[in-house]
């Protein structure tokens, strides 16, 4: 068994610790979800300036009015799913 730290708020872990109590049949299900979730904690913490560096520039070019329109927006998210989709 694998014991993680999980910064979620209150609701999230009291409805976890009640799923459990209650007797979940899908315990390996609330296993990988909860893995999941420390997984993704990590990756947030290990590229926190990275992403924080990246808002911070978006803001900045939309304040200079550098935005781009609706239909290059989906076309970068269809390129950006097509490259994770090939992985």
């Amino acid at each position: 068994m694998r014991v993680f730290a999980l910064r979620r708020p209150v609701a999230f872990l009291a409805l976890l610790f009640v799923t459990i109590l209650a007797g979940a049949k899908t315990t390996s299900h609330m296993e990988q979800a909860v893995s999941m979730l420390h997984e993704q904690e990590t990756w947030l913490a290990a590229n926190r300036a990275e992403i924080q560096t990246k808002i911070a520039e978006g803001y900045a070019s939309a304040q200079r009015g550098e935005l781009i329109g609706p239909d290059e927006v989906r076309a970068k998210l269809a390129e950006v799913k097509r490259a994770r989709s090939h992985r």
